[in-house]
């Protein structure tokens, strides 16, 4: 039942220096540099990615893999060959919906 569930995809927190910070969650942890660019960085971890991303340039939010992606308006292709969508929760939290056929 579990292949039904939709899954957390990534977390983006903000950071004042992405080369800066790669390079201390590199040094911290065991991951991966998935992508990265001067706005923002994606890092891979065993069961979950994180992306650091510069204030201004990109949110910080919660992403969610969810074939509810493609049913909302403004999915939009990004740089990295990714499909998706921002939304808000209840709480004004900034959420981004991946289309998992894009992954």
């Amino acid at each position: 039942m579990s292949e039904l569930l939709d899954s957390m995809h990534h977390v983006a927190i903000e950071v004042r220096d992405i080369a800066e910070s790669v390079a201390w969650y590199r040094a911290e942890f065991r991951c991966e540099i998935a992508y990265q660019d001067a706005t923002w960085a994606f890092l891979k971890f065993s069961n979950i990615h994180l992306a650091l991303v510069l204030p201004g340039h990109h949110p910080p939010h919660v992403a969610f893999t969810s074939a509810k992606a493609t049913t909302h308006p403004g999915l939009k292709p990004h740089r990295d060959g990714t499909r998706s969508v921002y939304i808000s929760d209840v709480s004004g939290n900034s959420v981004e919906l991946m289309d998992p056929t894009s992954l």
